[in-house]
């Protein structure tokens, strides 16, 4: 069987009906970086060849949805330090979670058009080691 081609990055594009609210959590409360910026949609740098983009809801694929089935998982070393910087933001959040059943500690938070996002740490080595930038 031949080898499928080259899969060279990934982006995952979230749609919103007002992107300057999104675009100012993503850029200053997440501290990501603006690769592309393509007036309607920006593409930000996550880590390595992952990439997020936020897309005006009247301009994409896709229309924003009253309810998103996305979670958005941001895999860090340490979990109690996001949780922390974020509390400090004012950002609304969930408790830190320990979840022994499979390894993480983990809490969850929403972006400003409604999108859940997981901040998560592994806690095995293994799956810390495969997950790095």
């Amino acid at each position: 069987m031949p080898h499928p081609p080259t899969i060279q990055s990934q982006i995952t594009f979230l749609y919103y009906p007002d992107l300057a609210p999104a675009a100012t959590f993503y850029e200053d409360v997440l501290g990501l970086s603006v690769v592309v910026d393509q007036g309607w949609a920006r593409i930000y740098r996550v880590s390595g060849g992952a990439f997020l983009g936020i897309v005006a809801g009247d301009k994409g694929f896709h229309r924003p949805q009253e309810r998103s089935a996305v979670l958005l998982t941001l895999v860090v070393d340490d979990a109690a330090a996001w949780h922390a910087y974020l509390m400090g933001r004012g950002i609304a959040l969930s408790t830190l979670q320990h979840r022994d059943d499979i390894q993480i500690r983990c809490f969850y938070l929403q972006d400003p058009g409604g999108y859940s996002i997981e901040v998560q740490e592994f806690l095995r080595t293994e799956e810390r080691r495969e997950f790095r930038a």
